[in-house]
């Protein structure tokens, strides 16, 4: 797994994700999930393609579910771009490499 991936905590969420400088890309996922297993490649390279500019940040929701019943997680993997402590897009389900891009491009 690509170090540029970031997981987050019910604890650091706020300093992580909301704090942050530059827009995030959080991945609400768990463990059992498949779909969730299947776009962690694509969540890994865009890590690396967006370093400096974006951040993804992934949070477990069976160990942090503070922080996913905040956001009204229901269904996973759920995947919320924030800008500036705020969120910009939702996206609710698996989907490919180029529409995650396209939802961290229009807040970049």
């Amino acid at each position: 797994m690509s170090n540029a991936v970031l997981h987050a905590t019910d604890a650091d969420f706020d300093r992580l994700v909301l704090a942050s400088d530059i827009p995030v890309l959080v991945d609400f996922w768990a463990p059992w999930c498949g779909p969730c297993k299947m776009i962690a490649p694509a969540l890994d390279q865009l890590a690396e393609e967006y370093a400096g500019k974006a951040k993804i940040v992934k949070v477990d929701v069976d160990q942090n579910q503070a922080t996913a019943m905040k956001y009204h997680v229901r269904s996973i993997p759920m995947l919320l771009v924030f800008k500036g402590g705020q969120v910009q897009a939702t996206q609710i389900g698996a989907v490919g490499k180029a529409q995650l891009a396209q939802m961290l491009d229009k807040v970049l």
